[in-house]
């Protein structure tokens, strides 16, 4: 059976790989590790963490997947990418059935495992033409600010970049959850809006499409969600899918086109 590292170990070594010189630079002359008061300074949304064990099955998948090559489209996120398969399979077979796509979507992920992911076998085998991007809800469960959560956002694109150089980036907007005026719905409207800025229309091509989900009040369009208001029901994959296939359409031959960067 594959070993994976402890929590702590990957902690520490995300920790060093991400804070680099700025970790060392606060330890002593003699190298020694960074203490937990110095661990604790920084961001856990930029820290590679590994995904849950009872999703580790579905990761080495994933790794086996990279490994084959042969995907032209990568989808990346948490439970609301991954549900293509489910509440979006109808949707997703529709609209991606007849092309070279990979979901590399894990119910409950953060940034910080996405990250350690794609560390540890998804970013590596293969060369997507095309990253389709949603990730950092599930953070907002957590303490992290929404500066850190933007911060791992960041991280995640950062870790796209150096893993697949020829790529072409679209990075979505966290979508809408809870009720119109919820602190949690102002909380990903700020994240999104910190987010927008990593849009270069080079590589990264940030999208918001969470308004096609709302009505006028902004409440979730009958059907569009679950219940819980988190997540899209099968109408939500398809107003989604709607809202998406002409800007990767048009990503997909900007990546095709010699001259492009």
């Amino acid at each position: 059976m594959k070993k994976y590292p402890s929590f702590s170990t990957a902690v520490l070594a995300g920790l060093l790989a991400w804070a680099g010189t700025t970790v060392l630079a606060q330890t002593s002359p003699m190298g020694d590790l960074p203490t937990a008061e110095q661990i604790a300074k920084f961001n856990p949304a930029v820290i590679p963490t590994p995904t849950r064990p009872s999703q580790i099955s579905m990761h080495d998948s994933f790794v086996a997947l990279a490994k084959k090559g042969d995907i032209d489209m990568l989808f990346l996120g948490d439970s609301i990418t991954d549900w293509w398969r489910s509440n979006g399979k109808e949707v997703f077979d529709k609209n991606y059935g007849d092309k070279k796509v990979a979901n590399f979507g894990i119910a409950g992920e953060t940034t910080q495992q996405v990250l350690w992911r794609l560390q540890n076998g998804e970013g590596a085998g293969f060369q997507p033409k095309l990253v389709m991007l949603m990730i950092g809800t599930n953070n907002l469960a957590s303490t992290n600010t929404d500066g850190q959560i933007a911060e791992g956002v960041t991280a995640v694109v950062g870790e796209l970049r150096k893993d697949f150089p020829a790529a072409k980036i679209l990075l979505l907007g966290i979508f809408p959850r809870g009720g119109a005026g919820e602190m949690v719905r102002v909380r990903v409207a700020n994240i999104n809006q910190m987010i927008a800025k990593l849009n270069d229309l080079d590589h990264v091509f940030y999208l918001d499409i969470g308004n096609k989900f709302l009505d006028e009040k902004g409440d979730f369009l009958p059907d569009a969600f679950l219940s819980d208001r988190l997540h899209p029901a099968a109408k939500g994959y398809a107003i989604w899918a709607d809202a998406v296939r002409e800007p990767l359409a048009n990503l997909m031959k900007l990546a095709q086109t010699p001259s492009s960067k």
